[in-house]
């Protein structure tokens, strides 16, 4: 260590061996005249010879001995403390007092002799006054102890035994903050779990920026300021606070009822490091915990997707719409894997951002909308995926990775389905095929379109993307909607309507709110299949029948129009959606009947991972038997079954069975049978 620099305990020490020197003379000041003071018992009992010494004794000296407490030293924690907190001279020497025999034992029988009773080894209230030159019976000495005074109200004193007169009450100071001053950054203990530090990027927004986040930043740097950033999806409030909070923050994360939480050790620990506090997420009845956490002298950004209820708090604080996150997050994902550039010490994995990517980070990312933390993990996650294969960092590993962050509640109600299916496994004619990759370029560029292009209709009207796909069962359908889902790196939800019609009136719209307002919050790709059954044609009121289903579809229309995410519909047949839905979609794709060409290509396409025998003819089973790709499909596995059977390879003969099986199924006459 430097010479010319002491370390926070050094500076520490200094300022107690100071303190040595008051008690020193408060000693010689008592001992003068005590015919007790030589008596090794003293403390123990009372002689009368004692009593008529108390009666005679003197004050103690009076005088500002703490004078010189706030002196600035070298590496000193204290003194900036005090001047933060606005602590006055008499109330760091107070504190000095109070923890000096935590720091050096030998104060102990000092302060047992002062308090004439060798077992209190602390300072008491009357000690600390004493030591400090204020008199006792002054009511700005005595108010030192109050509990709304600094010293408690701040969580810095204690002061037990409250049965006991006011001036033989001990003093004892918090482990945390002793541990403060000697240089230890360690946490309190019941912390732990709760708070940790918020992630800050490095393309975090400067204070002074015209940006949401740097006006913020700059409130936030001028005065303590209590802000209730309202996030229109879980997690973009805290990215923004980590982007206001240049000098980082504590994120705490409420784990029970208020009575429960370690608020007050909360507060200290930021005034101790003067950090802010960002709470998030809040607990479903936030008033107790708003109220507690606003205080004027810590930043304190709390985050919600709820509306600010003024009855949380008498005193409102700064209520915000946090921006929603679009594509600028990007950002966020680049700092991260910056971050952890350089091999990992736990996979040995090389970091891309150390070198060129190899891939395009904005197009892989864009389907994601995660919070700070989020972004960290996932990288992290990616990182050790890509160790386990070996490889270096891929956009499968870190779509994977976030897929895995964006947790979701949506299996309470769908049937999750991570797709494992590419553009080649569709065969399509071009003009549906040109209009799915439409629509997943949608649904990756939408933010930047929508929000940072300003072309949103308004109105409330979110920036979800809508799909319907009509055409007949088995031409492909929920196979497309999960390959723009494998295209956008998303998981795909199949919306279970058994879980979500209900007989009940208003049950409906319940359920299907659920599922809206969770797949706003998921990055998932969201299917109807069936949508006749929910998104249906009005119909003219006859009864009170009609009257509710009339509701449900006006419900649906609405919420639609508010919907953040991605959404598909299929239907067998187009004409039974209402236009009033089918006005507010981004894209309809019609899927045609596979002609001789397309069916051939299904058929190759189901055979091409099959043991075929020499000379199969698919091209005559395609022109003679119009089935569309699902049902050759179905036709391929009856056929494989037949050769699996036997051992041996697929043959032509096993192609018709499996063909006429289908259109057996179907009621369909079947070529060269005649009727049946």
């Amino acid at each position: 260590m430097n010479g010319h620099h002491h370390a926070p305990a050094e500076a520490l020490l200094e300022r107690v061996a100071r303190l040595r020197e008051r008690v020193a003379l408060l000693v010689e000041h008592r001992a003068a005249g005590d015919p007790t003071a030589d008596d090794p018992l003293r403390g123990l009992y009372l002689s009368e010879e004692a009593v008529r010494h108390h009666l005679r004794a003197p004050s103690a000296p009076s005088g500002d001995h703490g004078a010189g407490d706030d002196d600035e030293l070298p590496g000193d924690r204290l003194g900036p403390l005090a001047r933060r907190l606005g602590l006055r001279p008499l109330e760091v020497s107070v504190l000095l007092v109070a923890l000096a025999p935590d720091l050096d034992r030998s104060f102990e029988p000092l302060y047992g002799y002062l308090n004439d009773d060798v077992g209190r080894r602390h300072a008491t209230t009357g000690l600390a006054l004493d030591l400090c030159g204020a008199p006792v019976h002054r009511p700005e000495a005595r108010a030192v102890f109050h509990p709304s005074a600094p010293l408690r109200s701040l969580a810095l004193l204690d002061v037990d035994e409250p049965e006991r007169p006011f001036l033989s009450r001990s003093l004892r100071v918090p482990d945390r903050l002793l541990a403060h001053l000697l240089g230890d950054d360690t946490p309190d203990p019941s912390l732990t779990g709760r708070a940790r530090p918020l992630t800050v990027p490095s393309t975090a927004d400067a204070p002074g920026d015209d940006t949401f986040t740097g006006r913020l930043a700059a409130r936030l740097a001028a005065a303590p300021l209590t802000v209730y950033l309202r996030e229109h999806r879980e997690g973009e409030g805290l990215a923004h606070a980590a982007r206001a909070l240049p000098d980082g923050a504590l994120h705490y994360t409420p784990q029970g009822p208020h009575t429960g939480e370690p608020l007050t050790a909360l507060l200290r620990e930021a005034r101790l490091r003067d950090r802010a506090v960002v709470v998030s997420p809040l607990p479903d009845d936030p008033g107790a915990l708003v109220r507690a956490l606003s205080v004027p002298d810590v930043p304190v950004v709390f985050t919600g997707s709820r509306p600010y209820d003024p009855q949380w708090c008498d005193h409102d604080p700064l209520v915000l719409d946090a921006p929603r996150l679009g594509a600028g997050a990007v950002d966020t994902w680049a700092a991260a894997l910056e971050d952890g550039a350089g091999p990992d010490a736990r996979t040995g994995t090389p970091d891309g951002p150390s070198g060129p990517l190899g891939f395009d980070l904005a197009a892989t990312v864009a389907p994601y909308h995660l919070s700070t933390d989020r972004v960290a993990r996932a990288v992290r996650a990616a990182r050790r995926l890509a160790a386990f294969d070996g490889t270096a960092l891929t956009p499968g590993h870190l779509r994977l990775a976030a897929r895995q962050q964006s947790t979701s509640g949506l299996e309470q109600h769908a049937r999750r389905i991570q797709p494992a299916v590419t553009w080649d496994d569709l065969v399509l004619p071009e003009a549906p095929l040109a209009q799915l990759r439409e629509l997943a370029r949608r649904a990756r560029h939408r933010d930047r379109v929508l929000g940072d292009w300003r072309l949103s209709a308004g109105g409330g009207r979110g920036r979800g993307v809508l799909g319907l796909f009509a055409g007949e069962s088995g031409t492909g359908k929920t196979l497309s909607a999960e390959v723009v889902a494998a295209e956008l790196g998303l998981d795909l939800y199949v919306v279970r309507l058994s879980s979500v019609v209900d007989k009940y009136v208003g049950e409906t719209e319940k359920n299907l709110e659920r599922v809206f307002s969770e797949a706003d919050r998921t990055d998932a790709v969201l299917l109807f299949d069936e949508a006749d059954a929910v998104f249906g044609k009005r119909s003219e009121v006859k009864d009170a029948h009609d009257r509710y289903a009339n509701m449900e579809s006006a419900y649906l229309l609405q919420r639609l129009e508010s919907f953040d995410g991605i959404a598909l519909l299929t239907t067998n047949l187009r004409a039974n959606i209402d236009e009033a839905f089918t006005r507010r979609l981004d894209l309809v794709v019609d899927f045609p009947f596979p002609d001789a060409g397309q069916r051939l290509a299904l058929w190759q396409h189901s055979l091409s991972r099959v043991p075929c025998a020499d000379g199969v003819d698919a091209h005559g089973v395609a022109r003679d038997f119009e089935l569309s790709g699902g049902s050759i499909r179905s036709a391929v596995v009856t056929a494989a079954y037949a050769a699996a059977d036997r051992d041996g390879p697929v043959s032509t003969a096993d192609l018709l069975e499996g063909a006429r099986r289908e259109y057996r199924k179907a009621g369909r006459l079947v070529p060269g049978e005649g009727s049946w």
